[in-house]
């Protein structure tokens, strides 16, 4: 969790394709900003402001603040980047404005810790990441940019459910059992190479 990112965009008028291919012609990204049952407010940003924040891990779960430039800000999340097809540039920004009074749903990454600590990672056993994103309910201020999931005591056989994760406070899982599994090791199959060795050795003592 942590404080807003200020970024600077500006208001822009007209909508629809043909309006913001003229924005893109400018060398600027149109994007609009939404939700809390409030008018969408059409911006522009420029490339380079948007590209420093993609790189950052945590993009979509990072609370924003948007400059607007006329004495106005909006807080939001990033919602949605569509990429260019062919040079990978951002085209089009989706951000969904939010109220620190209103819960909010938004996917968080999983990570895996301490893989190499494991016991049944060091005996062979393949780490399996059942989820790699889980869909949680809370206030943006308290939004986790991931869950960092301990496996160091991990054995071959075990698994991490979501009942085992320490949410922060106030932060619930949507619409998610607290069985179901999020991380497990499964033991390690055995190499071909193996199993053609020990079907070989009874051949050639014959």
């Amino acid at each position: 969790m942590s404080d807003a990112i200020s970024i600077v965009a500006e208001p822009r008028d007209r909508s629809g394709k043909g309006a913001a291919r003229a924005v893109r012609r400018t060398g600027k990204v149109p994007g609009v900003v939404y939700g809390e049952k409030q008018a969408a407010v059409l911006i522009q940003l420029d490339p380079r402001v948007l590209w420093a924040q993609l790189n950052k891990p945590g993009f979509f779960t990072q609370l924003f603040d948007i400059d607007l430039g006329n004495g106005s800000r909006e807080r939001a999340l990033a919602r949605d980047v569509q990429f260019h097809p062919v040079t990978d540039q951002p085209v089009h920004v989706d951000f969904l404005r939010v109220s620190a009074d209103h819960a909010i749903h938004v996917k968080v990454p999983v990570h895996v810790a301490n893989e190499l600590s494991s016991p049944g990672v060091k005996k062979g056993g393949v780490v399996n990441i059942e989820l790699h994103e889980i869909e949680l309910v809370c206030s943006p201020d308290a939004i986790p940019h991931g869950l960092t999931i301990d496996i160091s005591a991990l054995e071959i056989g075990h698994s991490v459910h979501l009942k085992d994760i320490a949410l922060p406070a106030g932060v619930k899982p949507y619409h998610l059992s607290p069985e179901v599994t999020v991380i497990s090791i499964s033991a390690p199959t055995v190499a071909p190479s193996t199993a053609e060795g020990e079907a070989a050795a009874p051949a050639a003592a014959g």
